[in-house]
Parts: C-alpha cells; structure tokens; sequence
C-alpha cells in the first residue's frame, strides 16, 4: 500500500492531472500491454502523464538536466569552465534519440485512441491532440539543433515491411519537417479541449504558448537564414495568433513580481504562470538554488550581459545622461560593492545578480550561515535563490524545492512583440500590450516605437528590433537556453566568438589590487576565458549528425561542415 500511496502522491504532486481514485482503480503497472491497457480515457490520460516528464524545469537532481543557467554557451554568462562549440561528431547524441523515442511514444498513443470504443469524439480528439503537441515538439527539437530530419508519423516495430520508408530513409528537408509540425500543432490548437484552468496539465493554453515559440523560431530562422518574406510572415502570424489567444485569456496576467517567478515554494496561484513545474522535497526536487549557493564556483553573468541593462531613464549605456561609471566601491570587509551600479539600471539587473561581487580568492557569503561562493566573472547569480529558505535547503543538491516555470506569459508577450516587429506592421499599441507590460512592471519608462539608435546595435536590424530583443534578453536572461536559440535563429551565432567580441568572456572590474587565483585583463576587469578563445564556423548552426547513425543509416547524410 505504500507503494501505491506514493506512486499516488507522485501524480498529483508532480503530473497534477491525475486522481488517486484512478491509480487504486488499475492493475499493477506491470503487468499492462498493449493488448490491455488501451481500454478507456483514463488509461490514456495515464499514459499521457509521461509527456510532463519533457519539461526538465530546474533540473531533477543535479544541474544538467536544467533548462536555466547551466547552459552557459551563450553571451550572457562565462561558464566557470569555458563553455565551447562542440568539437567532434560524436558517435551518439540523447538529443537524437531521445527525440525519435517520444515521437515513438506519441505514434503509439495516435494509433491505439481511435480503437478505444468507451471514449467519444472529443475527448478522443483531445488525447489526440496532446499527442501530435507533442509529437509537434519532439520533431521541432530535432529541427532545431541538426536542421533535416527524418519525419515519423507511425510507430515502428522491428520487422515491418515499410520500416525502410523510416529507419532507413534519407532526412526531409526542414522546411517539409516544420509543415508537418505546424499541422500536429494546428490540430492541438482545434481540438484539446479539457484541464482548461490547470497550470500543470497540457491544455490548449499550453498548446498556443508551444505554438508561438516554435512558430517564432520558423518565423525568424526563414527570414534571416533563407531571406523568404513569404516564409518567414506565414509562421511569424501564426506565431502572433497564438499568443493572442493566450493575451486574449483573463486567466493570465502578469505577477507582481519578477524575482517571484523564479524563487517561489508554489506557482499555483501564479497568474503568469501557463505551465509549471511542480517540486516537492521527497517526492520531485531540484539543485538550481544550491549551484547558485555553492563553494563551486559559479557561471557569473558577462560583462556583456551586465552592460545590456538600459539605465532607469530608459536609455542604453551610449546615450543615458545616468553615471556609466562601471566600477563599484570596495567596503569595510575588503568586498567589492556594485549597489550604486544598480541603482541606476533596469531594477530585473539587481533582481538577477548580488551587489556583491565574488571574484576568485575573494568570494561572498549570500547569507549568514551559508557558503562562501565565487563567480566565474565576479557576478554572482541570485534570480533563483530564495532567501527565507534554510540554509540546509539553499546549499544542499536535490533539496531544492521551489516550482519552475515552463510556460509563463511574459515570453509570450515577447513573443507577440517580436513576430509584430519582424513582420514590419507592428503599432504602439501593439507595444503597450506586451513589452511595456514588462517595463511597468520592473519600474522602466515605456519603450518608443521609434526608439533612440544605440550604437552596439550591430546586427543590421532596425532600432525598434534591437530594443525588443534586449527586452527579450533581460526578461528571459538565463532562462529556457532562449538566448542560444535565439542567436541561432537570428543569424547571429557569430556573436559568440570572444575573440571578435570579448565581452562575452569579460566579467566585472576588480581594480588594481587583484586577490590571488583572480585573472585580470589590462584595464583591471575579470578576464573569464582562462586564456582560450571560441572560434565561431558557420557549421555550428547546426549540431553533427552522430556517427553511429550515419553508420545504421548512410542515406542521413552529415551536416556540412562536420
């Protein structure tokens, strides 16, 4: 009975979609099949459970798994260990076979609901719909990181007589895999019709909010990597269209607080919040806080990143009439403070990073009784950190327990600017109703349809496009990898190259008198590269298809380059 209780307790805390009169009211898990199991919803919305399980959130466990800040291959952080492009062809890759196993998982479920003769119409459409989301996603996720991709739209046994149409077939081209993503996701948009106020089950909220990222990601990748206007307006309206249905829901809103996205014990009341990630200690916890309070030292924020920050008039460093003065004070414990840098900035920079800077060999102590911690760059992340949490919950992994964010509205505001902006029909109107949303709400003055030229806009874009990317990299900073994927999709992938852009690799100014272990550039700033340099090649754009896949399949064909 324990077991059960806990298997119980698992659902609800972690999947929240499914009753424990339901669980009690099956047959041991083991002994279901194929033969057995596909009998009624409630098997199907059981099965369907597992599709939680793709949102990693914070990371189950140890870092790895997270989809915030580790991912350091960007130009927002200097990972403590020098972040590179991949290197070599590896022989085999999670991403790619994790992918085609849950496209798999999502066939079988497609397949096997049309035969279940208790369900009516819609809710078979509706488990349908959740299916082909996800299976919409998993061959987005494929796109994303090695462009062509085999399309799978059955499962697939061994011994089957058109196995050779899939497991032994050439890739599509993307395009191709990309329209048929964009009808799985047509279709969960028009039929999931249940769980429409849950915030932990796939809804057809969750379906617009996974339509408008993907839709935004084709939208912009077709305009700036194949110069297709036709192309690229098709998916970035689709992307517009999705996140107005989720604008258009009195069921969101935006929460009062920024940080409390981040650190909060429970989201569950969280307007912003579309879909999230439920964490209980025992049951389901994460490491994110402890990585961020930890004796190892951190991936600080770059230099690069810190300097994005508008100041509080609302203007970049170029052009503000507030102090740039980049240098903070050193106190009476010999640390160096950057409390009057902040002041002076967008307020979501000190709700992301300490005023405290933690260089190596003179690291800080966030809190009384914690560790004292260093950052690879001097500044130290607390976005995720909790501060009324224990210290034995703060600095120990697998204790943490705050909720993740998977979905939440201020992306899909982003979202809505952007696909407005890169269509060339975008209005102030358009502005008050999603990035300035996300001003108001950190206290910043309102962004201008004609905003002022900031002269590090060097992606050849217009003024506007440079502000509302900024939003999107403040709002999002460290979060979702969306800064990676957003240089890809941009075209600008090259940005990434300290040796043409070092401010990536660049941390905070330490002066003169340098602790020992800290490694200083000419003019006294954190030097974060530990002496390497990142080359960028226009193969990075895509990830290599591994090698013992070429080797099962030679019609797949390598990336170029690779």
């Amino acid at each position: 009975m324990r077991k059960i209780n806990y298997i119980c307790l698992m659902l609800l805390l972690v999947l929240g979609v499914t009753s424990c009169d339901k669980v009690l009211d099956k047959q041991p898990l083991t002994s279901f099949t194929n033969d057995n199991f596909w009998t009624s919803e409630a098997n199907v919305e059981l099965y369907a459970n597992y599709f939680y399980n793709e949102w990693a959130g914070y990371g189950n466990g140890t870092g790895t798994s997270s989809d915030f800040y580790f991912a350091t291959l960007n130009d927002n952080q200097a990972a403590s260990g020098f972040a590179r492009f991949t290197q070599n062809v590896p022989a085999s890759d999670g991403t790619w076979s994790a992918c085609y196993t849950e496209i798999r998982r999502a066939n079988i479920m497609i397949e096997k609901i049309p035969g279940i003769a208790s369900m009516n119409e819609p809710a078979k459409n509706h488990w349908l719909g959740v299916a082909r989301l996800y299976r919409a996603w998993q061959h987005f996720c494929l796109v994303r990181r090695f462009g062509d991709a085999v399309i799978v739209d059955k499962a697939l046994n061994v011994g089957e007589e058109d196995k050779d149409a899939y497991l032994y077939a050439p890739r599509a081209d993307r395009n191709k895999v990309m329209d048929f993503v964009l009808e799985d996701l047509n279709f969960a948009v028009a039929n999931i019709n249940k769980n429409a106020s849950s915030r932990t089950a796939y809804n057809v909220n969750v379906a617009n909010a996974i339509k408008s990222r993907i839709c935004l990601f084709e939208g912009t990748y077709a305009k700036y990597h194949q110069n297709d206007a036709s192309r690229a307006n098709t998916w970035l309206a689709e992307s517009k269209k999705a996140s107005e249905a989720i604008m258009g829901n009195s069921m969101f809103s935006l929460n009062d607080s920024y940080r409390a996205n981040y650190n909060s014990d429970d989201l569950s009341k969280n307007p912003e919040m579309i879909m999230y990630k439920k964490y209980v200690y025992g049951v389901l916890a994460h490491s994110l806080i402890s990585y961020t309070c930890s004796s190892t030292m951190l991936h600080g924020m770059s230099k690069d990143a810190f300097d994005s920050y508008l100041f509080v008039d609302g203007l970049p460093k170029a052009t503000t009439a507030e102090d740039t003065n980049d240098k903070g004070t050193v106190n009476s414990d010999g640390k160096i403070d950057i409390q009057a840098l902040l002041d002076v900035r967008d307020p979501r920079l000190a709700e992301t990073i300490d005023h405290i800077l933690m260089p190596r060999g003179n690291g800080y102590m966030r809190y009384g009784d914690g560790m004292v911690s260093t950052a690879s760059t001097g500044y130290g992340i607390c976005k995720y950190d909790n501060p009324s949490y224990a210290a034995s919950s703060r600095n120990q992994t697998g204790r943490n327990e705050t909720d993740g964010p998977i979905f939440w509205l201020a992306e899909i505001l982003l979202n809505y600017a952007e696909a407005c902006a890169e269509m060339g029909n975008i209005t102030e109107s358009d502005l008050n109703k999603s990035v300035n949303l996300l001003r108001a709400r950190a206290g910043m003055p309102a962004m201008s349809i004609n905003p002022v030229a900031d002269p590090a806009n060097n992606h050849g874009v217009s003024n506007l496009i440079w502000e509302i990317r900024r939003e999107r990299r403040i709002e999002l900073m460290f979060d979702l990898k969306d800064r990676y994927w957003s240089l890809i999709r941009w075209k600008q992938l090259d940005k990434l190259d300290n040796g043409l852009y070092p401010d990536q690799t660049r941390g905070a100014w330490i002066g003169e008198s340098i602790p020992e272990g800290a490694t200083v550039d000419a003019e006294g700033y954190i030097d974060a590269s530990a002496g390497l340099t990142r080359t960028f090649d226009n193969k990075y754009y895509f990830e290599p298809i591994p090698s013992g896949q070429i080797q099962l399949n030679p019609q797949l064909s390598q990336n170029p380059g690779w």
